[in-house]
C-alpha cells in the first residue's frame, strides 16, 4: 500500500471491525496508510480481516473486544500504543440494535443491551481513547451515531435515545479537549448494506423500497461510503472540524 494516503503513518484502532462499516473502514483506513487495529467480539473475522491488509502490506493487529466491558477497551488501546507505540485516531463504531419493539412493550434487558453498546460502549473507548492520545499530543476520534440520533424514527426508542446522547458526548469531548490537540467528531450514517440492514430488508418487503422515496438519493449506501467519511475526518484535511456530526444518508434529514 505504497503512496502517501490521507492516514500516512498514523495509528488507527477501529471498534464494530468485524463486518459491515467497521470491515469497510479497516480497508479504507489501511489503504490511506494507517497502521490498523481492528476490534470486535468475533475472533474468526477479525482473524480474516486482519490477513486481508496484511497480505496487501497493511500493519495491522487486532483485540477481540466488547466495548461494553471497560477492561476490553483498555487491552485493545492497549495493543495500539504497545504494538504502534502511539494512538493518533480512533473509529468508534461498534452498534447494536434490534428489530422494532414499541415502547411500552420494551423490557429493561433489551433497553439495557441497546444503551450499553451504542452508549456506554463509546464512553468507554473515548476515556481510554482520549487518554493515550493526551500522552503524544493529541489525536482524532470519530463515533458512529445515525440519522436516528438527528431525527426521532418510530419504534426504536431506546436505540433513538442512545445515538442522540452519542451526539452529545460527541460535543461535550471536542469542547473539553480542542484545546489540547484532540478533535472530537460524529457520523450520522443512514441506511447502509450491512448484514444486519440485509436481514431486515429480506424480512420486511417493501420496506427498501420506501427508504428510497424518502431519500433525495434514492439508493442504500455502500459502508464503504461511510467508512470514506470517517477517514476524512480523522485527517488532517479536517483539521480544523471538531465537535459536528456529519450525515452520511444521501439527504434523507435535509428532507
Amino acid at each position: 500500500m505504497a503512496g502517501q494516503g490521507l492516514l500516512e503513518g498514523k495509528v488507527a484502532l477501529i471498534t464494530g471491525a468485524s463486518s459491515g462499516i467497521g470491515a469497510a473502514a479497516g480497508r479504507v483506513f489501511a489503504r490511506e496508510g494507517a497502521k490498523v487495529v481492528l476490534a470486535a467480539r468475533r475472533e474468526e473475522r477479525l482473524a480474516e480481516l486482519a490477513e486481508e491488509l496484511s497480505a496487501a502490506g497493511a500493519e495491522v493487529a487486532y483485540a477481540v473486544t466488547d466495548v461494553t466491558r471497560a477492561e476490553d477497551t483498555a487491552a485493545a488501546v492497549a495493543l495500539a500504543v504497545e504494538r504502534f507505540g502511539r494512538l493518533d485516531c480512533a473509529f468508534n463504531n461498534a452498534g447494536w440494535g434490534v428489530g422494532r419493539t414499541p415502547l411500552h412493550e420494551m423490557g429493561d434487558e433489551l433497553y439495557g443491551r441497546i444503551m450499553d453498546v451504542n452508549l456506554r460502549g463509546v464512553w468507554n473507548c473515548l476515556r481510554d481513547e482520549i487518554g493515550a492520545m493526551l500522552k503524544t499530543g493529541g489525536g482524532t476520534i470519530v463515533n458512529t451515531s445515525s440519522v436516528g440520533g438527528l431525527l426521532a424514527t418510530p419504534v426504536a426508542s431506546p436505540y433513538v435515545a442512545a445515538k442522540h446522547a452519542v451526539i452529545g458526548l460527541t460535543k461535550a469531548a471536542a469542547a473539553e479537549y480542542a484545546a489540547q490537540g484532540i478533535r472530537v467528531n460524529a457520523l450520522a450514517p443512514g441506511t447502509t448494506r450491512t448484514e444486519v440492514v440485509e436481514e431486515w430488508f429480506a424480512a420486511v418487503p417493501g420496506i427498501e423500497e420506501q427508504l428510497h422515496a424518502a431519500t433525495p438519493q434514492p439508493r442504500t449506501a455502500a459502508p464503504e461510503e461511510v467508512a470514506e467519511a470517517a477517514a476524512w475526518l480523522c485527517s488532517e484535511r479536517a483539521s480544523f472540524v471538531t465537535g459536528v456530526t456529519m450525515p452520511v444518508d444521501g439527504g434523507f434529514t435535509m428532507v
